[in-house]
């Protein structure tokens, strides 16, 4: 969250002292263009839908305009332990992300913020509702549980965020989503956010939204990938991927780098792979307990590890600016799911590098991709581990071998022969 922009300071746009000083002590003082079109509609109480792509800042877009108005708006009722803002986000990554950056601009405020979501005890949050909250951020499942239980009101709610909502449609969350919106039968404010806007999400948008103002961030028929980002493609043998990954790791520049898998398996597989030569590596997937996972994102955002293996459920929730590469270990499925893959770098003001490793039996498949989002690659080359193309296009030394060190242990995973504990 330290990264600048070249719009209006959020003080310009008439933001909290207490929120921008909290925001400019982690060197956060000028707004995207997402925050800039969005805080003046927000800060003033009335509905928004937020367009823009992935990680183009729409956290502090709803998130800034959010706590100033728990804070202190005139209409919105004394903070008494009961919830005045709910934030409705897709996945658990999301929720602690979300959760985070809201607890950093809101250092100086007296607004307390807790995260809900499944995999964690019952109790644990039931508890920290009981005690008192103020901005509840959960997951769609947790959040109506909760409800049905007596334990989350929700009829104090002034605002509510609705975040990733088309994500949340591809996650089969919108049923949930309803029930929630119904369970507000009173005036509050509600804001929806996402980087597309399928049919159902308009459909939802204009069942409860009041009269919105509808925010694009960028261009009707913009590139939906960032500028900022370089796309590296290229076919890669299915037994010759591993090689080549160990190689771009090694790459001049390498930061922080997330590596995706289509499915479980293969990326526990990955992460056991690059750790053993010697990498430091964490995952995310879905065969680990939340605990594990929230351990290896935790390492990840901290710098213990610089390499994540993700699955692509964990796409949206990692949200994290100073990531330098993605590698697409495999094709993925869809167009849109490539553009949030590749997301991931890029983001806020910074560059990025994405490469992608095309099977030979996924090369239909970036075909159908290239078709949709207009990428001029149809056929793009073939490279192995030892080609001097790939050096080349990714600045890797010359002497790069197949392994970096001694063997590791994946971050958050259990060590052999312990029984995982809840």
């Amino acid at each position: 969250m330290s990264v600048q922009s070249s719009g209006p300071t959020f003080a310009e746009l008439g933001v909290a002292v207490e929120i921008t000083e909290a925001l400019a002590d982690v060197g956060i003082t000028h707004t995207f263009a997402i925050q800039e079109l969005t805080l003046p509609i927000a800060l003033d109480g009335k509905d928004l839908i937020g367009q823009a792509r992935t990680g183009m800042g729409k956290t502090l877009g709803f998130g800034v305009p959010l706590l100033d108005r728990v804070f202190d708006a005139a209409d919105v009722a004394e903070l008494d332990g009961t919830p005045r803002a709910l934030v409705i986000v897709p996945t658990r990554e999301l929720a602690v992300q979300v959760g985070e950056d809201l607890s950093i601009a809101a250092k100086q405020l007296a607004v307390r913020i807790t995260t809900i979501y499944g995999g964690r005890p019952y109790e644990e949050q039931i508890n920290a509702l009981e005690t008192g909250v103020d901005v509840v951020v959960g997951t769609p499942g947790r959040l109506i549980d909760l409800h049905q239980r007596g334990a989350l009101q929700l009829d104090q709610v002034a605002v509510l965020v609705l975040d990733e909502a088309d994500e949340m449609l591809d996650l089969g969350f919108l049923p949930d989503i309803e029930k929630l919106m119904k369970a507000l039968t009173h005036k509050h404010q509600t804001m929806l956010f996402s980087a597309t806007m399928p049919g159902p999400i308009l459909t939802l948008a204009r069942s409860f939204l009041d009269k919105p103002v509808h925010i694009r961030a960028e261009a009707v028929g913009s590139n939906q990938t960032h500028a900022t980002t370089r796309q590296v493609v290229f076919q890669a043998h299915r037994m010759d991927k591993s090689a080549i990954t160990a190689r771009i790791l090694q790459a001049a520049g390498r930061g922080k780098t997330i590596v995706f898998a289509r499915t479980k398996r293969t990326a526990a597989e990955v992460a056991d792979d690059l750790a053993a030569r010697g990498f430091a590596v964490g995952a995310v997937h879905g065969d680990m307990g939340q605990p594990a996972r929230e351990k290896s994102l935790h390492s990840f955002r901290s710098g213990l590890v610089d390499i994540l293996v993700a699955t692509d459920v964990a796409a949206r929730g990692i949200d994290i600016d100073d990531v330098t590469h993605v590698i697409n270990y495999q094709t993925p499925d869809e167009p849109m799911t490539y553009v949030h893959r590749i997301g991931r770098t890029g983001r806020a003001g910074h560059t990025g590098t994405a490469v992608t490793l095309v099977g030979y039996d996924e090369l239909l498949k970036w075909q159908s991709i290239n078709e949709e989002l207009g990428l001029e690659q149809p056929n793009p080359p073939q490279w192995f581990s030892t080609s001097p193309e790939l050096f080349d296009a990714l600045a890797i030394p010359a002497g790069a071998g197949d392994t970096v060190g001694t063997p590791r242990k994946v971050a958050g995973k259990p060590l052999p022969g312990r029984r995982r504990t809840r």
